[in-house]
């Protein structure tokens, strides 16, 4: 009876160890968790929330009709700008493209409607509702890389396709086409490549870093300032669709001169 009783308790006390081992293992998985995992990036943690509060009353004054009350979309009339974040909403509005006079197949930039004040309020209060992609920290000469010559390959690699080798655009299908890139913004550039607005692709830190981003813009800025024109005059920059026609009129008078000189010698 007494080896019975002994037994049972021993079996007893394995299982209370074995709980309370468990117990602190899970608490223990708990504490490194917390302290590994870095704080969560809710725009609303990052955002003020005067701010939010204040887009949210110009998102329904200049954007509701066509985003909707939740910014899900209304009706087919716009897009839904849940998880689009920050960047997106800065470079649409910055450009004037939003808010939009009317549908079409590709809004064109014109001048901005709102203030700076109201964009970054507005950009608040869309990142607040699904997160996105946030703007950099940096600004205006800040984006500027220091390596034109990489991003000058870059751009041919990733960009040239639809902006032209010097970034005077070009058309595309379903009636839409690439802007040219003159006067364009630092800040802008780099919010079109982290969103991907219209037809051009979003260029996330795997496909293009931070300093690949700003390499471009500095090879951009250096052939649309009219500064990188070594052969002279750029002719509009179209590349050989206005070379060819220069060396066609050129050569078809040369042609007509010679055949009049061998005419007259005759």
């Amino acid at each position: 009876m007494i080896s019975k009783r002994l037994r049972s308790r021993s079996k007893l006390h394995r299982r209370v160890a074995g709980l309370l081992a468990l117990a602190v293992a899970l608490i223990g998985m708990g504490v490194l968790y917390s302290l590994v995992l870095p704080d969560p990036q809710t725009a609303q943690a990052q955002q003020d929330p005067v701010a939010v509060r204040e887009g949210e009353q110009i998102y329904n004054n200049t954007c509701i009709t066509c985003h909707g009350a939740n910014l899900e979309g209304e009706n087919g009339r716009g897009p839904s700008l849940i998880g689009v974040g920050e960047a997106s909403v800065y470079f649409q509005t910055e450009t004037g493209r939003m808010p939009a006079v009317q549908q079409g197949a590709q809004m064109d930039e014109k001048p901005r409607v709102l203030s700076t004040d109201e964009i970054e309020k507005l950009m608040a209060f869309v990142q607040s509702r699904g997160g996105g992609t946030t703007m950099p920290e940096e600004h205006g000469e800040e984006l500027v890389g220091t390596n034109s010559a990489r991003g000058g390959e870059l751009f041919r690699l990733n960009c040239a396709s639809c902006h032209n080798f010097t970034g005077r655009g070009g058309a595309l299908s379903s009636g839409k086409f690439a802007p040219d890139l003159d006067n364009i913004s630092e800040d802008v550039m780099y919010a079109a490549m982290l969103s991907g607005p219209e037809s051009m692709p979003r260029f996330s830190e795997r496909q293009l870093s931070p300093e690949e981003k700003k390499d471009i813009i500095a090879y951009v800025n250096s052939v649309t300032n009219g500064n990188n024109n070594p052969g002279g005059e750029p002719i509009g920059g179209l590349g050989p669709q206005s070379e060819g026609l220069i060396a066609f009129i050129v050569g078809m008078a040369a042609l007509i001169g010679i055949t009049l000189w061998i005419g007259a010698k005759a």
